[in-house]
């Protein structure tokens, strides 16, 4: 009895017979489906600069951009400017597809990744065609290549801007099905729905894109009319692993630098200080997870740009002064580009607290909208964090159920974080129902209770 139950605890999860379950939806193709709006998240995308040729993200191998080759670093990094906005701090670099697989050689050993191609493989067992590898010849649909369409972003950039983004990628996406629909079927159809599947902070950029379309904030940072435009377009949502309460992993990295893995480049903190997305997914002042040497009674605000000046963090850090030299080669004089390297910390940090204010805001999600989360809560995850005030070194106080990346709470939106106990969840989401599943992050999609569930809400679930 003993070496029975031994084995069933080391038995494989039973992974359902998907073509079983949803053979007859895979197969049904018409104007009642809604087509499929993949959005990946932070580093999900692959990034290309069609100047040089040269893969910014995506593999790590010769050829590919390194951070530690000053021509590589200056690549990776966005520009750190002379004070100008954020929308034309520009370079050359583009979004080249969702990041299926990464390419990584080891000792001269080349290695695939599995990143986005659970998610995409799921999708395909449910009979959505994916347009990119439709015309790409990877996967042959013969000419039914509508159903499904990857939004590859530059994730370096703001979260607003790309949200704007795929507010005009949607238009583009819902004339060209239109078109398909008039064609295949005879029908001239206006009301054209998508339904959305969203990773990570590629949920953040989802639920602002709701809210306000493709509206910016306002020029004191004071967030735009929430009209709920983006909803008009869509109708059912499937957010996994979102930190709508951003993540203190955030925090480490910026403050840190983020290495992939063993044997792999280390990205520093001053090229990853030129991002504009990763300060928006830092962890919201008002739960107090951050505190001046692990004094409950003391939080840090991380969205202080004094703070992170005092501290050096970032940009402001004294020992990240030669990376400030490869990223700034044309300004000569120190003390300059540290100013500049300041000037744009400080303003990436208040468009930081501006977007959570205006995704904070507590709404009732309107009617013929549906959102869905998917979140893990069995992973020990950072969760509270110590700033040593002398030194500014960031250290992790306490863990808590997570996917390993995003924390439970966060993914919920828990208001209690940081408040005496309550017996239930306070968030200001509204959601038509919730998914807990123990995965790490990215592997949430990989999971057969998550692969079996996202096909049932997309093709079975009642509307």
């Amino acid at each position: 009895m003993v070496m029975a139950l031994l084995g069933a605890g080391c038995a494989p999860m039973r992974e359902p017979e998907f073509a079983l379950l949803y053979n007859e939806a895979a197969q049904h193709h018409g104007p009642d489906r809604n087509p499929i709006i993949v959005i990946p998240g932070l580093l999900g995308s692959k990034l290309f600069d069609p100047k040089t040729g040269t893969i910014v993200w995506g593999a790590f191998e010769p050829g590919a951009a390194d951070p530690d080759d000053p021509d590589g670093a200056r690549l990776i990094a966005l520009p750190i400017g002379n004070g100008e906005s954020l929308a034309n701090t520009r370079d050359s670099v583009r979004p080249h597809g969702v990041l299926d697989k990464a390419r990584i050689t080891l000792l001269g050993i080349p290695l695939e990744v599995q990143a986005y191609a659970g998610i995409l493989s799921t999708l395909g067992a449910g009979g959505y065609r994916d347009e990119a590898l439709g015309l790409a010849g990877e996967v042959d649909y013969g000419a039914e290549h509508f159903t499904c369409f990857q939004f590859d972003y530059d994730w370096r950039r703001d979260n607003i801007e790309t949200a704007a983004k795929l507010h005009a990628f949607i238009k583009e996406k819902r004339e060209y099905v239109r078109q398909e629909y008039k064609r295949r079927y005879g029908i001239d159809k206006d009301d054209i729905k998508f339904d959305i599947v969203a990773h990570s902070m590629g949920g953040l950029i989802t639920r602002y894109f709701l809210r306000y379309g493709g509206q910016d904030l306002g020029p004191d940072g004071s967030a735009p009319a929430l009209n709920w435009d983006g909803a008009n377009d869509v109708e059912r949502v499937v957010l996994i692993g979102t930190p709508n309460a951003g993540s203190p992993q955030a925090l480490l990295s910026l403050v840190d630098g983020y290495q992939l893995g063993p044997l792999l480049p280390v990205f520093p903190p001053a090229l990853l200080g030129t991002f504009q997305s990763p300060y928006q997914l830092l962890p919201r002042p008002r739960h107090d997870q951050v505190q001046w040497d692990g004094d409950p009674a003391r939080p840090v605000d991380v969205l202080d740009p004094e703070v992170w000046e005092r501290l050096g963090w970032g940009l402001a850090a004294p020992n990240q002064a030669r990376m400030l030299e490869v990223l700034e080669p044309n300004i000569h004089d120190a003390m300059e580009r540290r100013a500049r390297g300041l000037a744009l910390q400080r303003r990436l940090l208040e468009r930081a607290r501006s977007f959570m204010n205006a995704l904070d805001q507590p709404a009732k999600t309107p009617e013929g909208l549906d959102v869905i989360l998917v979140a893990g809560d069995a992973l020990p995850t950072a969760a509270r964090l110590a700033v040593n005030s002398k030194t500014g070194e960031v250290t992790v106080l306490e863990r808590g159920p997570g996917d390993g990346t995003v924390l439970r709470t966060s993914a919920i939106l828990d208001e209690r974080v940081g408040q005496p106990w309550q017996p239930f969840v306070a968030s200001p989401l509204d959601l038509r129902t919730t998914m807990f599943l123990p995965d790490e992050h990215l592997d949430l999609t990989r999971n057969p209770v998550f692969r079996d569930n996202v096909l049932y809400w997309l093709l079975e679930a009642p509307r």
